[in-house]
């Protein structure tokens, strides 16, 4: 999938409506989107009733802004970009590219990527590289280090493990590579 419209609607369709849950601790958010996204977007504190009333049409700018064009994730193989820019939203850009370019070294990026959630020359090569050379097997290993980090998080802090089975699920959509990226 390589529309950024079609990312989007896909992302919000996983994201949902208006949520506050307790034990997320990015607090109340509306298609995925958080009172502090939204707060960060307007350039002042959003209100709780803001994030609840969110509309459609924000959100997918913030999304465009925020968390694909910002970051570079266009600039990604488009094999790749719909998985990164998930991950972008789930987790934040930064840890999003750092997810690519851990993956891009266990497959032997040369020279080796320096692991900073910056997207740059050797980053964005060494993605092309890998979708190119390894298709599949790039992201498996991304669907890999994603997994890990989701066991990670809830290691760290117990109380997340209410969110993990839908993470996994969520992730799941990701895992049939074999016939997606192939």
């Amino acid at each position: 999938m390589s529309d950024v419209a079609d990312m989007i609607a896909a992302l919000m369709r996983r994201e949902g409506g208006y949520v506050n849950h307790p034990a997320d601790r990015g607090g109340p958010t509306h298609f995925g989107i958080t009172q502090a996204t939204l707060s960060t977007y307007l350039g002042r504190e959003a209100s709780l009733s803001e994030v609840e009333n969110l509309k459609a049409p924000l959100a997918s700018l913030i999304y465009l802004k925020n968390f694909y064009y910002g970051p570079g994730i266009d600039q990604l193989p488009e094999t790749i970009q719909e998985f990164v820019f998930d991950s972008g939203v789930n987790h934040g850009p930064r840890q999003a590219l750092i997810f690519v370019q851990r993956s891009c070294n266990l497959l032997g990026a040369k020279p080796p990527l320096k692991e900073d959630g910056i997207m740059g020359d050797n980053t964005r090569r060494a993605a092309s590289t890998a979708a190119r050379r390894f298709s599949a097997r790039f992201i498996k290993i991304l669907i890999a280090e994603r997994r890990h980090f989701y066991f990670k998080i809830v290691e760290a802090e117990p109380a997340q493990q209410v969110f993990l089975q839908g993470w996994l699920k969520r992730l799941a959509e990701f895992d049939d590579a074999e016939t997606r990226f192939a």
